[in-house]
């Protein structure tokens, strides 16, 4: 064993510069490393974070690209620090520790195993495939903000809720032109929604479980808008997680592009927040 890599320095972020990282870089292009226990994981991770518990990393991290900067965290930063130590002893090309780990940070979370949701994905899906299933989740979550508006007794959060379920039709209507374009059939936008089968909304869960679990407050705007980020941090997270899970290399990477998108609208749902912030203010 090579007790020197244990004393090496690694680079080391706070949340803000981690949460900048994440937002700046492709979700392709980086590994998030939780190195906790699953039951800790499941209890809220960073989305798109791939789980190995810091005793299974000697041997399972031939799973992880060494090429790709990884950014490790734990509960606190104790754990995630030996483990970015071992990584960068290996060969790793760049790994950060975030410093203290999952309690220190104060951007959206993912919830529930790594398997949550992946029930949709056997891994063997061709891309046409993949596209349907995609819209299918979009449909599910538009379908939810389109019920939601019209139960909304604030016009404020009606207005809301009606403004996220254009973005969803906009995110459908661009997987329908990818899916004309890669499967090369003529079919209208009409016979392909009516082809699609989805029980769920984006993200793996039902509209029930979100509102069970989330337990939002549905007639504030910033609890309208805090129940979308919380969503959409789960669907980066299935579409990380799923990208990881299938074998076409076309599939991989439309997965991988989603998921981008979503950490996109998470952007945008943060700054529509510090807006409605600053109207009330």
């Amino acid at each position: 064993m090579k007790w020197k890599q244990f004393f090496k320095p690694v680079a080391s972020y706070n949340a803000e510069q981690a949460r900048a990282f994440i937002a700046k870089t492709p979700s392709s292009d980086v590994t998030i490393l939780d190195v906790r226990q699953p039951k800790e994981y499941e209890s809220g991770h960073i989305p798109g974070a791939k789980l190995i518990p810091v005793g299974d990393l000697g041997d399972r991290n031939n799973e992880l690209d060494p090429e790709k900067p990884t950014l490790v965290y734990c509960a606190v930063g104790g754990r995630s620090r030996v483990a970015a130590q071992m990584l960068s002893g290996k060969g790793f090309r760049e790994v950060i520790n975030l410093t203290g780990g999952i309690r220190a940070w104060n951007g959206e979370k993912a919830f529930f195993g790594e398997e949550k949701g992946l029930e949709l994905f056997t891994g063997n899906e061709s891309p046409e495939q993949t596209l349907v299933i995609a819209y299918g989740l979009e449909l599910g979550l538009e379908d939810f903000y389109v019920s939601m508006a019209k139960t909304a007794q604030n016009e404020a959060v009606k207005d809301l809720f009606q403004k996220l379920a254009r973005i969803e039709v906009n995110h459908r209507e661009r997987i329908f032109k990818e899916y004309v374009r890669i499967s090369d059939k003529t079919v209208s936008h009409e016979e392909f929604a009516a082809d699609v089968a989805a029980p769920a909304a984006e993200g793996g869960m039902t509209t029930e479980e979100y509102i069970s679990f989330f337990d939002p407050d549905l007639e504030s705007p910033e609890g309208v808008i805090g129940l979308a980020m919380s969503i959409e941090a789960q669907a980066l997270d299935l579409y990380a997680r799923a990208s990881e899970r299938v074998a076409q290399e076309e599939s991989r990477k439309f997965l991988a592009q989603l998921a981008g998108e979503e950490q996109a609208h998470l952007r945008q749902l943060g700054q529509l927040m510090d807006s409605v912030i600053e109207e009330r203010s």
